[in-house]
C-alpha cells in the first residue's frame, strides 16, 4: 500500500490503527516494523535491517490472539515518510519487497508521491489523504476542548482561528491548541501568567485555564496578526513610502516576523477579503479584478524570490511599495 497526501491527515495514524485491528497489542510488537524519518534511510538499512526483518517466518499466532483478532499470515513493514528514501535505496526496496511478498507485507507513507520512484509506485495500492475538513476537524477540536475542560469565551471563532493556521493539518491543529493551554493555564485568577518551576507545583493546587484570545494564537504560530497587516495597510493606502519603510523596519522585521508570513498575511487580506470581523481597516477594499490580479502577481514574484533565498526584507520592502502603488 502506498498512503500520500499533506501532512497531519492521518495517514500513519491510519496504517497503525489497522495494523493493531489486525495483530492485537501483543503480536503488533513482533510483526510490525515501524521506521521513520529519525531513523537511517540509506540502503544499507534496506539490505540489513528491513531485508532481515522481511525474510523472517511468521510465528504461529496464540489462540487467545486468534480469537480476538484476524492475525493474518505476514509481517507488516509500515516505511514513514518514505519520499526521504535516497532512489538507491527505493530500487532495493523494491527487489526486498518482490521477494518476501509471500511472509511480509509494506505500507508506505509519503506526503509527495512525485518523489517514489515509479517501479516501487506501480507494485503498490495507492490511496490519496485529503486534507481534513473544517466540518470534521472542528468537530475534534472541540471535543478536546470538552474532554480537557478548557474555558473559551469564544471558542468556535478561537477555534476556526486555529484551524485556519493549521491549513488542514489537524496534528498541527492540535499542537496549537495545546501550545496555548501550556502557555495560559497557570494562575488562579483568570490572568495569564508563565508555568511554576515544576518543584514548586502541587497536584492538588487548583489550575484555571485562562481565556486566549485570537493574537495569542497568531503569535503561537508565528503569523502576523491582523492588527499588524492592518496597520501596514493603512501606511499601503497612504502612499508613505518613508513610513512603510520605517515601519516595516522597526514594528514587523524587529519583531521577529518571517517574510513569507508578511506577504501571505497581505495576499489574504487584499486579494481574499480578510477578516470580517476587524475594525481597525476594512480589509475587504473594493478593488477589482484587475487590482487584484497585480496583486497577485506582485506576491507571487516576492514569495518565489523568498524561496529560493533571496534576501526578505528587501522582497517585502518591493513587494509593498508596488502594491502602494495600485491601491
Amino acid at each position: 500500500m502506498l498512503f500520500y497526501g499533506p501532512p497531519g491527515t492521518g495517514k500513519t495514524s491510519t496504517i497503525l490503527a489497522l495494523s493493531k485491528q489486525l495483530y492485537g497489542p501483543t503480536l503488533f510488537k513482533s510483526r510490525v516494523l515501524e521506521l521513520n524519518a529519525s531513523d537511517e534511510r540509506g540502503i544499507s538499512i534496506v539490505r540489513e535491517k528491513i531485508k532481515n526483518f522481511a525474510r523472517l517466518s511468521v510465528s504461529n499466532a496464540s489462540k487467545e490472539d486468534q480469537e480476538k483478532y484476524p492475525c493474518p499470515p505476514y509481517k507488516l513493514i509500515i516505511l514513514d515518510e518514505a519520499d526521504s528514501m535516497t532512489s538507491d535505496a527505493q530500487s532495493a526496496l523494491r527487489r526486498t519487497m518482490e521477494t518476501y511478498s509471500n511472509v511480509t507485507r509494506f505500507c508506505l507513507i509519503c506526503n509527495y508521491i512525485t518523489r517514489i520512484i515509479d517501479p516501487l509506485a506501480s507494485r503498490c495500492s495507492k490511496f490519496r489523504f485529503k486534507p481534513l475538513g473544517d466540518n470534521s476537524s472542528l468537530a475534534r477540536l472541540q471535543y478536546i476542548v470538552s474532554s480537557e475542560k478548557i474555558k473559551l469565551e469564544d471558542e468556535t471563532k478561537i477555534l476556526k482561528e486555529i484551524l485556519k493556521l493549521s491549513e488542514g493539518d489537524l496534528r498541527k491543529a492540535i499542537t496549537f491548541l495545546q501550545s496555548a493551554c501550556k502557555l495560559f493555564s497557570f494562575g488562579t485568577d483568570g490572568d495569564k501568567a508563565e508555568a511554576p518551576d515544576a518543584d514548586s507545583m502541587n497536584i492538588d493546587d487548583p489550575v484555571v485555564v485562562p481565556t486566549f484570545s485570537i493574537t495569542d494564537i497568531q503569535e503561537i504560530a508565528g503569523v502576523i496578526p491582523n492588527s499588524e497587516t492592518n496597520k501596514l495597510i493603512q501606511r499601503l493606502v497612504a502612499k508613505n513610502f518613508n513610513d512603510i519603510f520605517d515601519y516595516l523596519r522597526e514594528d514587523v522585521f524587529k519583531a521577529g516576523y518571517n517574510g513569507s508570513n508578511i506577504i501571505n498575511s497581505l495576499h489574504d487580506s487584499l486579494v481574499l477579503g480578510g477578516d470580517d470581523d476587524d475594525d481597525d481597516v476594512d480589509l475587504a477594499l473594493s478593488l477589482n479584478h484587475d487590482q487584484k490580479n497585480k496583486i497577485s502577481e506582485i506576491i507571487f514574484a516576492a514569495d518565489s524570490k523568498l524561496t529560493n533565498g533571496c534576501n526578505e526584507q528587501i522582497q517585502v520592502l518591493d513587494a509593498c511599495l508596488k502594491i502602494a502603488v495600485l491601491l
